[in-house]
């Protein structure tokens, strides 16, 4: 085993710093964290910070080890021939492994007016420019929300629940990702919020002050928030690595890059076998916990372990006083099960919570995280295909 191997984490969000955290495991690693914000970003309450509900940060002081060099720098360039990192600031970073752990961001439709005129919240700097607009509208004032998933849902109870008029367009259904008994009670909570809920409905133009819909139909609007999907930084691509079409770095399954054997995958940014698992904090986690297993095993001259992870479920806060807690099948698939209203809340903000807790006990014992994984999934999909 080499001494001293040196370990770098490009992203400090769910993933970056639990498997920073992780990676302390063994004690011949020195690990270093590169993340463009000082601050941990709360991603799962940025709909909350738009509100004026919650910061929707915390300090690294409390969530990494103090072993753990930061450098608060943006990456601009990977030489994975040459192992090492290019910042923004100029530094040049060697590495003997490299986690690549960038997260998501938000993508800009071809859509007339969206770059122009409609705002997102995928980014803390991004929430922090709609929480600035909305203060400045009037009470009466018209929201339009575009896009249904778990994010535009939260966003719009949150703005409702605080009496805003909001109007939510959904594209093909509400809440696709969830099974039909739990999208029956989100849409009844968002109803019983004031919520105009507008399914099937899609964008064709986004201006100053309207939203003109497929059918013809125009919303007015003071504030347009697009929630409708997902990008990653093109970091990856930009570097000459191996993508998938939406810029993921391409690994096989144990989450190493198929083009080079020290860098390693984790988080939303992550695309084992072309087939990534879904875009959320909950896969987020394990995904880490896999990646530090496979820097662990290759720094012992070991084979890395191809497994996936197990899923519980989805929950989707509508407002402070209700939620949606969606049961699932190990593979993410909704079951019937789900559970609502106060009790969904609590559970809710108990996850939040627990997203930090997990952080800040991972900070001080390394080993302690588990999360229960799964079969082969290399076996499952040859089998699929």
């Amino acid at each position: 085993m080499t001494e001293n191997t040196h370990v770098i984490v490009i992203g400090g969000g769910y993933a970056g710093t639990l498997a920073a955290n992780q990676l302390l495991a063994n004690e011949n690693l020195t690990v270093t964290l590169v993340n463009p914000r000082p601050h941990f970003v709360e991603r799962i309450r940025l709909h909350q910070l738009v509100a004026g509900n919650a910061p929707a940060t915390a300090e690294y002081k409390k969530l990494l080890n103090p072993s753990i060099r930061l450098v608060v720098d943006t990456v601009t360039h990977i030489d994975a021939g040459a192992q090492k990192l290019e910042l923004a600031s100029g530094a040049v970073l060697p590495y003997d492994y490299l986690v690549y752990a960038v997260g998501s961001t938000t993508t800009t439709p071809d859509i007339p007016g969206v770059a122009e005129h409609a705002l997102s919240i995928n980014e803390f700097e991004h929430a922090q420019q709609v929480r600035a607009r909305y203060e400045q509208l009037t009470p009466q004032a018209p929201i339009v929300i575009v896009g249904a998933g778990l994010t535009g849902v939260e966003l719009a109870g949150e703005l409702a629940e605080a009496g805003r008029t909001v109007s939510l367009v959904c594209g093909a259904q509400l809440l696709p990702s969830l099974g039909e008994p739990a999208q029956r009670a989100a849409a009844k909570q968002l109803a019983k919020l004031g919520v105009e809920v507008l399914a099937p409905a899609t964008v064709v133009r986004v201006d100053e002050d309207t939203v003109t819909l497929s059918d013809g139909r125009v919303l007015n609007s003071a504030l347009t928030v697009w929630t409708a999907g997902f990008g990653v930084p093109r970091l990856a691509a930009e570097s000459g690595l191996s993508t998938d079409a939406l810029g993921r770095l391409l690994t096989d399954e144990t989450l190493v890059s198929v083009d080079s054997p020290r860098i390693i995958a984790a988080g939303d940014a992550a695309s084992p076998s072309g087939v990534p698992l879904r875009m959320s904090c909950q896969a987020a986690g394990p995904l880490a916990a896999r990646a530090v297993k496979t820097v662990l095993a290759l720094v012992q001259g070991l084979q890395p372990e191809a497994r996936t992870q197990i899923f519980t479920g989805q929950n989707v806060s509508i407002g402070r006083r209700a939620a949606v807690i969606q049961v699932g099948h190990t593979d993410d698939t909704p079951r019937k099960l789900y559970v609502g209203g106060r009790t969904g809340a609590a559970i809710k903000e108990m996850v939040c919570n627990g997203t930090l807790s997990i952080l800040a006990t991972a900070a001080k014992h390394p080993s302690w995280y588990y999360w229960p994984q799964g079969g082969k999934r290399a076996e499952a999909l040859a089998a699929r295909a």
